[in-house]
């Protein structure tokens, strides 16, 4: 007989493992999520939050989305990534990101209702954690996963207790790692991994300092230090990041793996961070130093029988863009529905299939734009004239070169302003956060061709109700004249069908096939008089069905079927939708 029984066993209470006990319980489905540490994240690594990460805490709730916005800092103030030669030196150039452009926030406010953010880790894990907690969740600190054994009916996963050295088990239905980067759960159930760990050094060191007066004037979250001579490669880049404007920083500080981890002291942090501010007075509290590697891995598969595997475990990288725990969180919206509704008896194992299906080309999009993003350096570099030349002085001498009144100077300064403008690939790539679209046996397209972007889809989030990608958002009205996001008509671990004027006969299918399956399906007319109300005219281009269609979306906000109008026998038609995509 094991110690302890529940549903579902969560290994690791990062953004991934936290967010999914959140919606488990959320859910109403019995879980247990245990962490080997005393406590929580103890360094802010994780920070910026995009606007589908914000979309899942949205659906946990209003009064959980309103704290992560209380505790992160605000889009305005994330700004434009600063190019320099140190925060009290010359700057070189820089960039407006992560929706500060005027065409960016449009787009942005156009995409969602939820609002871009900067939420270091250690603010968003512990309201992740508490969520999940206050809601259910049975927690174990101090507590390290040590091996599982899973058959025919659930797991078996041995634990131990780090306070007493005693180990315990604990009996599952499934088990889920979130264990992060250097995941025992996904080597145990043997993962297989694409890419490569360690392939380069870092350093973190967070400190305390006003560093108002270089900083206030041209807000930003990332202040992009170069130093010829003063690094690894001699290029010397260094970032500066903000965590708490304008007084707590963490600096990124490259070292040379090749010959073994670094040794950090504070005398040696301090010194580093008093170069890259380029004041030698400025009073400096170094709180940590750590190091860490980069890698450029991902799980070609994120799951084996009963266990799960989700968050860095699956998708190892740089934190180039800001994908790490945003993705993470993503993980866990898409499997906690699926989990909740197998344990409950509504959907058939074969469901949870589609995590990895799914999830896992996430894993690798993310991870190769993330380290793709590293090498977009070079052409900042090469305009720069830092490669040609490992001489610091030379260096320096080609850096200054563009300030000269010649026609190769011009030349300079236009390649520059180039390679600058080309990394809003890495600070301002809407597209790549938001347009992944499914491909599984938890969609049904009936052969509908997905529509091909118009833009560029890294740079530009493009709305479709083509069945596997998100729901779009559009604002809707109620009776009483409040305004709704489509996105809040969905979720909350549940179904939901849209339709319009003549669309009734798909109300009464929700309610008799719901009533048939066991599940519950949030039912929404928008039009004229109705339910919901398009006074803007936006749901009804947006939704790419006739009034009389329906729009199927599932718990996750990910579109799982449609039909462009009415039919014969919508119950048969929204059956057999249905049980194919719950393996019924």
């Amino acid at each position: 007989m094991a110690d302890i029984t529940t549903d579902v066993l969560i290994i690791g209470t990062g953004p991934a493992g936290s967010a999914t006990a959140a919606l488990l319980s959320t859910y109403g489905v019995e879980n247990m999520v245990v962490n080997r540490y005393r406590w929580l994240a103890n360094t802010p690594r994780a920070h910026i939050t995009n606007q589908r990460a914000m979309e899942v805490i949205r659906d946990l709730g209003r009064e959980v989305e309103d704290e992560v916005y209380i505790y992160g800092t605000g889009q305005d103030l994330m700004g434009e990534n600063v190019f320099c030669t140190s925060l009290a030196g010359e700057e070189i150039g820089r960039l407006k990101t992560w929706g500060t452009h005027p065409l960016s926030r449009a787009e942005h406010q156009l995409s969602s209702p939820s609002l871009m953010n900067d939420c270091p880790q250690t603010y968003m894990e512990p309201i992740l954690f508490k969520t999940a907690c206050s809601r259910g969740t049975q927690a174990r600190m101090s507590t390290e996963y040590v091996s599982h054994v899973q058959d025919a009916d659930g797991v078996t996963t041995t634990c131990r207790d780090r306070l007493t050295g005693k180990d315990f088990t604990v009996r599952s239905k499934y088990l889920v790692g979130a264990d992060g980067g250097n995941s025992m759960v996904a080597q145990h159930i043997g993962l297989p991994f694409e890419g490569k760990m360690g392939v380069a050094g870092s350093m973190n060191i967070i400190f305390k300092a006003d560093l108002t007066r270089y900083v206030a004037h041209r807000p930003s979250v990332l202040y992009w230090v170069l130093q010829p001579g003063s690094n690894v490669g001699g290029i010397g880049m260094g970032l500066v990041r903000m965590v708490r404007p304008w007084n707590e920083w963490l600096i990124n500080w490259g070292y040379d793996i090749n010959e073994g981890v670094a040794h950090v002291d504070n005398a040696y942090a301090e010194g580093v961070a008093r170069d890259l501010i380029g004041d030698p007075d400025i009073d400096i509290e170094i709180t940590s130093v750590s190091t860490w590697t980069v890698n450029n891995c991902y799980a070609a598969r994120a799951h084996k029988g009963r266990v799960f595997c989700m968050g860095d475990a699956i998708h190892r990288h740089p934190p180039s863009n800001g994908l790490g725990s945003n993705t993470s969180i993503q993980d866990s919206f898409n499997l906690a529905w699926k989990l909740a509704m197998v344990v409950r008896g509504q959907a058939g194992p074969a469901l949870l299939d589609t995590y990895s299906d799914e999830r896992a080309p996430v894993a690798k999009q993310i991870v190769t734009r993330a380290n793709q993003s590293i090498e977009e350096f070079g052409p900042i570099f090469g305009a720069l004239g830092l490669l040609d030349s490992i001489d610091p002085v030379k260096m320096q001498q080609n850096m200054d070169a563009r300030c000269d009144d010649t026609g190769d100077a011009e030349t300079q300064r236009e390649a520059i302003r180039k390679a600058i403008a080309f990394k809003v690939y890495e600070f301002d790539a809407h597209g790549v956060e938001m347009n992944q679209r499914y491909r599984s046996d938890a969609i049904v397209t009936d052969g509908q061709p997905e529509p091909a972007f118009a833009k560029d889809a890294e740079l530009h989030y493009q709305p479709t109700t083509w069945p596997g990608a998100r729901l779009p958002h559009v604002w809707v009205f109620g009776a009483d004249g409040r305004k709704v996001s489509t996105l809040d008509l969905a979720g909350n671990g549940r179904f939901s069908i849209l339709t319009g004027i003549g669309g009734q006969g798909w109300l009464e299918a929700a309610r008799t096939v719901g009533g048939e399956l066991g599940i519950d399906i949030a039912c929404h007319t928008i039009g004229p008089r109705q339910q919901w109300q398009d006074f803007t005219g936006d749901w009804a281009r947006a939704s790419e069905v006739r009034d009389s269609g329906v729009v199927l979306v599932r718990p996750d906000h990910h579109v799982a079927w449609r039909a462009e109008a009415k039919v014969a026998d919508p119950a048969a038609e929204l059956r057999r939708v249905l049980k194919s995509i719950l393996a019924r």
